[in-house]
């Protein structure tokens, strides 16, 4: 004979069934839901509860290490998602030449923003990395700028049509702040690097170029060569290599073939100029790295 209790088990089990499973099914629910569990007395649902909108896929939602799309709200980086485009970016790709067609948010890697002279001669103006996006003409409406942007280090990051980031940073919200302080930052940046090239030796100047990529890659191995390192910083392929010996026979660096790796980071800053510090400290302020 049942039991007189299995009934009342029964009924409790599925009423739990009910209202546990939407909670179950809505994580990891890319897309905002259309149907919600009204909640009863005695439920424990959460209000956001609901179940599956129809065609949702139960993949869990991208983490983004870009510093301006990890801290968009829910609602805007689902607005912007559908329009960023995964791209994988080779060692001295082209990013920004002339008129931009697209902006990058990058994920990993290093953009150089380059300035050219008429002989040919190439110095470096800015990187970016986690902390910013590529792209700066594109939010002033000038559509294009002198100089060149392009991949220093290969990495990966999001593309985005120019015109769909434009329309996006029109609109009020926690883009147009983020990216508003990333245009202040990389002003600033911009401005120490010309003081800092001017005024301060190679070895400064070289560890305050490192220290920048690493803190953009959050990343101790950084791919280069001594030719690109000359190329950035705008001196001789052999006052370079001198830098980068003072640097390594100093136990700061260690260098392979096409390869420096930072072992010392905090020697590193004791030798670096105060450009670095006045730069980082900006961008820290302002929540960018």
């Amino acid at each position: 004979m049942p039991s007189l209790y299995a009934r009342p088990l029964a009924s409790l089990w599925l009423v739990h069934l009910r209202i546990q499973m939407p909670v179950f099914l809505a994580k990891g629910c890319p897309n905002e839901l259309t149907y919600r569990l009204p909640l009863e007395v005695g439920s424990f649902a959460h209000p956001d509860a609901g179940f599956l909108a129809k065609g949702s896929q139960m993949n869990p939602p991208i983490s983004y290490k870009n510093r301006i799309l990890s801290a968009l709200p829910k609602a805007e980086i689902s607005r912007l998602a559908p329009h960023l485009s995964k791209m994988v970016l080779k060692q001295e790709q082209g990013l920004l030449d002339g008129k931009a067609k697209y902006a990058y948010f990058m994920e990993d890697g290093i953009a150089s923003v380059v300035a050219t002279v008429e002989d040919g001669t190439t110095v470096e103006i800015g990187v970016i990395g986690i902390d910013g996006v590529v792209g700066i003409p594109i939010l002033l409406g000038a559509g294009t700028a002198p100089g060149r942007t392009f991949i220093q280090i290969e990495g990966s990051g999001f593309r985005i049509e120019a015109q769909v980031l434009k329309d996006e940073f029109e609109r009020p919200g926690e883009l147009r702040q983020y990216l508003q302080k990333y245009i202040q930052a990389f002003i600033v940046q911009t401005a120490q690097t010309a003081v800092c090239n001017r005024l301060h030796s190679i070895e400064e100047r070289l560890s305050r170029w490192l220290l920048a990529c690493r803190d953009r890659m959050e990343s101790d191995r950084l791919a280069l060569t001594h030719d690109f390192l000359a190329q950035m910083l705008g001196a001789p392929r052999t006052t370079v290599t001198l830098a980068a010996g003072l640097l390594h026979r100093a136990g700061l660096i260690e260098y392979k073939r096409g390869i420096v790796i930072i072992r010392n980071r905090k020697g590193l800053e004791k030798t670096t100029c105060e450009c670095y510090h006045t730069v980082r400290d900006e961008f820290r302020r302002l929540g960018l790295l």
